[in-house]
């Protein structure tokens, strides 16, 4: 038996409310994400989408972990339809392209998430 395990998050990031004061600048949220940017944007890895609940969504990889969320977000996303549930990202920084691989893989079937169609072996 191979034994697999997720490494911990490097970045979590919450959907929010901006709350102003008096002189800042109101940064556009994006569904509500106002840190993206705070995702790399030169490095590979996967990153999960998770609701309210905290129920796992969806699993990706990406060679640029920012443009390849940033998608997911525009009208031509894969998660078009399911995008108002996203409450929480975790992004894993994950450099070789078989790594990712696996730990997409894994993560989508061992915690089964919701709206990957691919690589799914838990459905009947």
């Amino acid at each position: 038996m191979i034994k697999i395990e997720l490494p911990k998050p490097d970045l979590v990031i919450r959907q929010r409310e901006q709350k102003l004061q008096d002189g800042d600048v109101e940064i556009t949220p994006i569904y509500g994400f106002i840190d993206l940017d705070k995702i790399t944007r030169e490095k590979g890895g996967i990153f999960m989408f998770f609701n309210k609940e905290n129920d796992l969504l969806f699993v990706g990889k990406a060679r640029k972990l920012r443009q390849r969320i940033k998608k997911h977000f525009n009208d031509n996303g894969l998660m078009v339809k399911h995008r108002d549930e996203i409450h929480k990202i975790e992004v894993f920084e994950v450099e070789t392209p078989m790594d990712r691989e696996i730990y997409e893989t894994y993560a989508i079937n061992t915690l089964q998430a919701k709206y990957n169609i691919d690589k799914v072996f838990y459905r009947d």
